[in-house]
């Protein structure tokens, strides 16, 4: 794993800084699939949707280089891969249910 980002490589605005962490539409489906718990990358492919394997796993990599998850490798044949939010990703749930109840009256305003 590469190095976690540091605090003077992040833009100054809090609001900028956490776009740049998860200001991807993958990146936001990615939290949201993994906040029930563990999944493997097959498993994360299916639950998004339609997302190519190399963007899926360029995503996945960002937020494991930014400490947003983990990835666990176990020595199988063939190996298994599994993902799951850190205690940091954990914490961006608030940001998803706002998004969820804000879609959900944005949904029921153009009935």
């Amino acid at each position: 794993m590469s190095e976690q980002k540091s605090v003077k490589d992040l833009p100054a605005c809090p609001v900028e800084t956490t776009l740049t962490l998860i200001g991807d539409k993958w990146k936001v489906l990615i939290l949201r699939d993994l906040m029930p718990g563990t999944k493997r990358f097959g498993e994360l492919k299916k639950s998004i949707g339609n997302v190519s394997q190399k963007v899926l796993t360029a995503q996945l990599r960002a937020m494991e280089e930014s400490g947003l998850l983990t990835r666990t490798v176990y020595a199988e044949v063939p190996p298994r891969v599994e993902y799951t939010l850190t205690e940091l990703g954990k914490s961006l749930k608030p940001i998803l249910d706002a998004l969820w109840n804000w879609g959900e009256e944005y949904k029921a305003a153009l009935r």
